[in-house]
């Protein structure tokens, strides 16, 4: 009697397509241009804080740095929902992403209307005025 109580139940498979978590690789055979197009609508769009910090966070998570143009957009929309703290985290963002000091001063020299125009420093800036 004990050994039909331990014996196996059969397996059931179900059709669990919906439960089915699709691979996050879709993002893996995209272009430097693709993926620059992309956070540049993102933050084109961005409406909050969190939108922006969320889109952020993606974007320096990849192992590149993100191209000017995304960076100026970020910096449009951290200056759009109102956060200087956030536009000026951008740039130390970039700061670290970097390979050396040479790169980074060209992406300041890029970025340096967007700059200017929004009023932004970077945090090394901010210290020595």
């Amino acid at each position: 009697m004990l050994s039909t109580a331990f014996r196996a139940r059969p397996v059931v498979f179900r059709n669990t397509s919906a439960f089915v978590r699709n691979s996050s690789s879709a993002h893996g055979q995209e272009t430097f241009e693709s993926f620059t197009e992309r956070y540049v609508e993102f933050f084109k769009s961005a409406q909050d804080l969190f939108e922006v910090q969320r889109g952020l966070n993606n974007c320096f998570a990849h192992d590149l740095v993100p191209a000017p143009a995304v960076c100026e957009a970020a910096l449009r929309a951290a200056r759009r929902v109102d956060d200087y703290a956030t536009a000026v985290r951008i740039f130390e963002g970039i700061k670290e992403k970097v390979e050396n000091q040479k790169q980074y001063q060209a992406y300041l020299e890029e970025l340096k209307p967007v700059r200017e125009e929004l009023g932004i420093e970077t945090k090394d800036e901010l210290y020595t005025s």
